[in-house]
């Protein structure tokens, strides 16, 4: 008696008759899913379609390991940062020399006043005092530049804010006719700018390590 071709997948349901059930050459139980992909077993991931399933990527470090680039717009804000930085601190320095350079000129020149002394040390502790807030801000913003890098949220907000004081002190400055504080402006508004956007939120917040 011939079964068939033994190659024949279909041959095995030629047997029907004879005991066995028509499986269409599979074993009882496990039928064929009609072209869509068999269920994966416990504990493996599901599949799709003979693609495998990929972890999804976000360029902010959305899952562990991921590499995360910096937004284009903290780039050029943390330069922003870096240039008024390094202006103040030299601002700040250049001031408290002056201070003392005017106040021993008054003590020098000075024949209208008895207690020039008084009114030297008075010029130089007020430019002391201006110049050291002016180089504890310009250090401020550097630390802010080279945090931006592998720093948290919070220094996106003191970038913030430290952008909005630029903006205040400047506009203060454009009203003495100071034309040079044009720039600081510009640049403070910038820095609120790059640094209040959804990247750098997401640049600031991202899970991927910090360095």
């Amino acid at each position: 008696m011939s079964f068939g071709d033994p190659n024949n997948p279909y041959g095995q349901g030629q047997g029907q008759g004879q005991g066995q059930q028509p499986g269409y050459g599979y074993p009882q139980g496990q039928q064929p899913g009609y072209g869509y992909p068999q269920q994966a077993p416990q504990g493996v991931p599901q599949q799709g379609y003979g693609y495998p399933a990929a972890p999804p990527v976000s360029p902010y470090g959305g899952y562990p390991g991921a590499v995360a680039t910096m937004p284009g717009g903290v780039k050029a804000g943390r330069v922003m940062l870096w240039i008024l930085g390094v202006l103040q601190v030299l601002g700040g320095i250049i001031m408290m020399i002056a201070g003392g350079w005017i106040a021993d000129r008054m003590a020098e020149e000075s024949t209208e006043f008895n207690n020039t002394d008084g009114a030297a040390t008075a010029v130089t502790g007020v430019f002391v005092v201006i110049g050291v807030f002016v180089l504890a801000f310009g250090v401020w913003a550097i630390v802010m530049a080279a945090k931006s890098a592998s720093g948290g949220n919070g220094i996106r907000i003191s970038a913030i804010v430290y952008g909005s004081l630029t903006t205040l002190g400047s506009l203060v400055n454009l009203l003495g006719a100071n034309l040079f504080a044009l720039v600081s402006l510009v640049l403070g508004i910038l820095i609120i700018v790059f640094y209040a956007k959804s990247d750098a939120a997401a640049w600031f917040k991202r899970n991927s390590p910090r360095y």
